[in-house]
């Protein structure tokens, strides 16, 4: 008796927790779900006149199109190494800070400097590109003002894609290292005192506890983070590829990712040729998650992040 009304107690509750999701679960496959079904887009010669279901189908036309072109290995190479620069150095950067953050003894300093790298965050990409802008005009920006002044000349950084790869680095870095140090505060704040309390008793010093205790309670965080961050290798993000470096076609070779050709192909009309991208891009992201989580779950199970 008791487990059945244990049982309808807690169908009762289930029903009505469902109740108070349905809205969001409504809104989140109209949104992400049902647009799925456009994929079939990208094995078909699509006419706006004929729609979806009426256009012809050319199976994988549109994929060969875009491999046997000459922009599908800058992009990916771009999209690539641009995903893995940032997910290392944006580690390296956060962890740092985080551990910086955690050496602080006063609340005032640390309440200051939080909100400090934060709020890069919230900015919108558009003030970030205006911001770049102002230091890297090319008559009047802060950057060649410093060089004119040291006896240099003018640099055209909007002409130059060489200096693109360090510029968008510092640029990402800046946006996101505050939030990301964030995480790994948090939890360095679950971190026992007595292991470090200890340590100093047995003679170790900072960095000796910073190698042997705080980074390997960060592990399972850095782990989940950085699979997480592979799942958007191929995707990159937009705002800082498109409005930072202004679009410039001479920058090309170093600042166009999937998702600037993507988009480039939609105002061109391309829309089967830049869905049949897009398919490429979510399959590999997906591939690569599933294949890092195998390869961490093989190392270390605990670690995976399922």
């Amino acid at each position: 008796m008791k487990r059945s009304k244990i049982s309808k107690v807690t169908y009762k509750e289930s029903i009505s927790l469902t109740m108070l999701a349905l809205p969001g679960i409504v809104l989140l496959f109209i949104f992400n779900y049902l647009p799925m079904a456009g994929i079939i887009i990208a094995f078909k010669d699509y006419k706006p006149l004929k729609g979806i279901l009426g256009s012809e189908w050319c199976g994988l036309e549109n994929f060969k199109f875009f491999f046997t072109s000459q922009d599908a290995a800058r992009v990916i190479r771009n999209t690539l190494g641009y995903s893995i620069l940032f997910i290392v150095v944006g580690l390296f950067a956060s962890v740092g800070l985080a551990l910086m953050f955690y050496s602080l003894r006063s609340r005032k300093a640390l309440k200051f400097y939080n909100t400090v790298m934060i709020l890069p965050k919230f900015l919108s990409v558009v003030i970030i590109s205006f911001l770049t802008y102002t230091i890297l005009n090319p008559s009047y920006g802060i950057a060649n003002t410093i060089i004119q002044a040291f006896g240099g000349e003018k640099v055209q950084w909007y002409s130059v894609p060489e200096y693109w790869p360090v510029i968008l680095l510092l640029v990402q870095v800046w946006r996101t290292v505050g939030m990301s140090s964030v995480i790994y505060y948090s939890a360095l704040m679950g971190l026992d005192e007595g292991l470090l309390e200890a340590s100093t008793l047995d003679g170790a010093n900072k960095l000796q506890q910073i190698i042997h205790i705080m980074i390997p309670h960060l592990i399972p965080t850095m782990v989940i983070s950085t699979i997480l961050n592979i799942g958007h290798m191929f995707s990159g993000d937009f705002g800082l590829f498109y409005q930072v470096p202004k679009d410039q076609g001479l920058l090309y070779p170093a600042t166009d990712i999937i998702n600037t050709y993507v988009y480039r192909a939609l105002k061109a009309g391309s829309m089967a040729k830049s869905t049949a991208v897009g398919l490429f891009q979510s399959v590999a992201g997906f591939i690569m998650v599933i294949l890092t989580n195998t390869i961490v779950r093989k190392i270390s199970p605990e670690n995976s992040l399922f």
